[in-house]
């Protein structure tokens, strides 16, 4: 049986309006799940609930199997989040950064710097190791802030419109390290508004509207709910959000 990674159920928020009404939602472990919707749809607010930065008025979350609203230090031993704009220190280089992240994770320098040169490799950030961010372009900027966000290793990482921005290069290394992230045994979720990524990169795809699941499942199969086979997700994701609910 394939383990669960994360597990929303009738999850609520309202703030002047309702934001997220009842919503249940489950990821497998080692999966790329894209969460999409309309502008307003309640993305953001379901992530950042998850990852602990909002909290809900009703519902439970559970990050394998821990509750992340009774015990949110374990849940975010876990997991990792990266918001939509890139959240550095400036006056910091990428190793100086990375040693700092992995301080505040209590991880042993003699275990945080290999593993640190590891990502900085990996990104293609080697040779930038000594410069100060506030040198870098956004793209630099937000593979330092994924390479922060991987170093405790993290089996579940949350990522809001990691894409925003970036140029064709930077955006092709960064969804590379994603599905490099759950070839490693990592499960990844991304919102995003370019649905050619969602297509292309996520193993199950959300679509929610109206702060409810309207539609998941492969893409096969938000074809078929959407009517037709021969259809892109840009075309199912808009009829099943402008269906009548």
């Amino acid at each position: 049986m394939t383990e669960t990674a994360l597990r929303i159920s009738g999850l609520s928020k309202r703030f002047d309006k309702p934001v997220i009404t009842g919503l249940d939602l489950d990821v497998a472990a080692g999966e790329l799940y894209a969460l999409l919707g309309p502008n307003g749809a309640g993305k953001t607010t379901t992530l950042r609930m998850v990852t602990g930065l909002t909290r809900p008025d009703a519902g439970s979350i559970h990050i394998f199997g821990i509750d992340a609203l009774a015990d949110p230090l374990a849940a975010k031993a876990v997991t990792a989040w990266l918001p939509d704009e890139p959240m550095l220190y400036d006056k910091l280089s990428p190793s100086e950064y990375l040693g700092f992240v992995a301080g505040l994770w209590r991880i042993p320098p003699a275990e945080a710097a290999p593993e640190a040169e590891r990502l900085l490799k990996w990104l293609e950030l080697w040779e930038s190791r000594d410069t100060r961010c506030e040198t870098f372009s956004r793209g630099m900027k937000q593979k330092v802030a994924l390479a922060g966000a991987l170093i405790h290793r993290p089996r579940l990482l949350i990522l809001d419109e990691p894409l925003t921005g970036l140029d064709a290069a930077m955006a092709r290394a960064v969804k590379d390290a994603l599905r490099e992230a759950v070839n490693a045994g990592a499960t990844v979720v991304v919102t995003t508004h370019i649905l050619e990524v969602a297509e292309r990169l996520a193993d199950r795809i959300g679509i929610i509207g109206n702060g409810t699941l309207l539609a998941e499942g492969t893409l096969e199969e938000l074809r078929a709910k959407a009517g037709s086979d021969e259809m892109t997700l840009e075309d199912a994701f808009i009829a099943l959000t402008r269906a009548p609910q």
